[in-house]
């Protein structure tokens, strides 16, 4: 069995599903359709008895590909309280139970949630772009990209 904590939780072991490899790095292991897996793991959470933890809060946001201020305007907090909830692990009931069935609607497939988190993270990603300008044989040009490279949301599905 395989500990899985690059997902960011502590208690996710895959019984099967992933291959180790050796590197000139070392070893590396490759988890197959991840992006189910974290869907099936969030679907778990979303279930679980108890309240979720500040690391299970970030998990089930990310699969939501939700920013910290987008779930902020989700649940009537903001980014900084999001940010606060994920460290330390207080998440207060409130948040705890709106992010259970925003989480539970999108991933069953409720198109009017699907639609809210859809247009929150376009939203998002429109005021993030960057302008990238290139200079070849004295003669500018640019082009509109979003700036995902650093942004938290996509590093479960990487």
């Amino acid at each position: 069995m395989y500990h899985y904590k690059e997902c960011g939780l502590d208690n996710v072991w895959l019984e099967n599903g992933y291959i180790v490899k050796k590197t000139a790095y070392g070893k590396a292991t490759s988890v197959d359709d991840a992006i189910s897996l974290h869907k099936v793991l969030a679907m778990e959470l979303a279930q679980k008895k108890g309240r979720i933890t500040g690391k299970e809060l970030r998990f089930m946001r990310t699969v939501l590909g939700m920013s910290q201020e987008g779930l902020g305007k989700c649940v009537g907090a903001s980014e900084q309280s999001v940010s606060l909830w994920e460290r330390t692990g207080k998440v207060p009931q409130y948040a705890d139970s709106l992010m259970r069935l925003i989480l539970s609607e999108n991933l069953n497939g409720n198109s009017k949630v699907s639609e809210v988190i859809d247009r929150i993270n376009t939203v998002e990603r429109i005021c993030n772009q960057q302008i990238v300008a290139r200079e070849k044989k004295h003669k500018w040009t640019s082009s509109t990209v979003n700036n995902i490279e650093n942004d938290e949301r996509f590093a479960l599905a990487a």
